[in-house]
């Protein structure tokens, strides 16, 4: 076992790299190629979301408005590798990040050292709208097999990485399909969510929050980040209702799941831009605290006039 620092630092830390487009190209889509069709966004946005979860980050904040899972970010850290060590021996290799740890089974160097910079990318962003230190846990175990068995699960076919017991279990084979800019907005995506909890929210809020924090800093233009509603909107057809469960619930129709993100997305990024992004992270908390109805009231703001006004931005944006 090694135990190395991930290298981040002035000059060489997230923010210096150039991950804000596909291949070093500045503004590229998450999916997309050089010189590529934009079906390459679809494609890439399929591989996020149509799988229930792709991947959930280990977090914990200190000083923060949110939530602190779990005893802490050392206790949860020696567990974590603990539990490895005992299965990987001399095979794990850990890389500690300036807010992250990463740990892999005879994994290259090199790929934790990425890791663990997107990792503390992603603590950044998501600590930077929530405000305290977020903290990410990552596993890279050497095959999508050993991560089902880390899991304990049958398969973790269609997954990039899964959530297990305070942990991130990155797939391999999978998570490299991703494209720089597609593993960073992921990342940072589901870390928002376990930073600032989900509990007793309207599904639209909570993937619309992670998503507006995700994307926040990806440098991406609007409409390639929501193209498939985007084509959908230039065609005459912007939804009528917020997304709801039923339209997150993966099936056969990817390109309406893709939507339904993308419709969420677009609701908080209007309230931010709106009422600006304090007023969207108090409405978050308030809606945990006493509902939606009620924080979008402390808002002037009833589902049916947010509806309407959402709907009117989004005609804007993507038409």
């Amino acid at each position: 076992m090694s135990d190395r620092g991930s290298g981040s630092g002035p000059g060489n830390g997230p923010g210096s790299t150039s991950g804000k487009g596909l291949g070093g190209a500045p503004g590229g889509a998450p999916g997309r190629a050089p010189g590529s069709t934009s079906g390459r966004v679809s494609e890439w946005m399929r591989r996020r979301v149509v799988p229930v979860v792709l991947l959930v980050v280990a977090a914990f904040l200190a000083g923060g408005s949110g939530p602190v899972p779990g005893p802490g970010g050392a206790a949860i850290e020696a567990g974590v590798l603990a539990g490895v060590r005992a299965r990987w021996g001399d095979g794990l290799d850990v890389v500690r990040g300036e807010r992250s740890l990463v740990a892999g089974q005879d994994a290259p160097p090199g790929l934790l050292a990425d890791l663990a910079r997107r990792a503390d990318t992603a603590g950044r962003r998501v600590g930077g709208v929530l405000g305290g230190d977020v903290r990410a846990v990552v596993l890279v175990p050497a095959s999508a097999r050993e991560a089902a068995a880390l899991a304990g699960v049958a398969s973790v076919d269609g997954l990039a990485a899964v959530a297990d017991r305070g942990r991130v279990i990155v797939v391999p084979e999978h998570f490299a399909r991703l494209t720089p800019v597609g593993r960073d907005v992921v990342l940072a995506h589901e870390l928002t969510h376990v930073a600032a909890g989900t509990d007793g929210l309207p599904v639209w809020l909570y993937e619309g929050f992670a998503d507006y924090v995700a994307y926040r800093d990806a440098g991406l233009p609007v409409e390639v980040a929501a193209a498939e509603l985007a084509a959908e909107v230039r065609a005459g057809r912007t939804p009528s209702d917020l997304p709801d469960g039923a339209d997150f619930v993966p099936g056969a129709d990817a390109g309406r799941l893709a939507r339904a993100y993308q419709e969420a997305w677009l609701v908080c990024r209007f309230v931010a831009a709106r009422w600006g992004e304090k007023s969207l992270v108090r409405l978050y908390r308030d809606a945990q605290t006493y509902g939606a109805g009620r924080a979008l009231a402390s808002l002037g703001l009833s589902a049916g006039t947010l509806t309407r006004l959402w709907r009117a931005y989004v005609r804007d944006r993507l038409a």
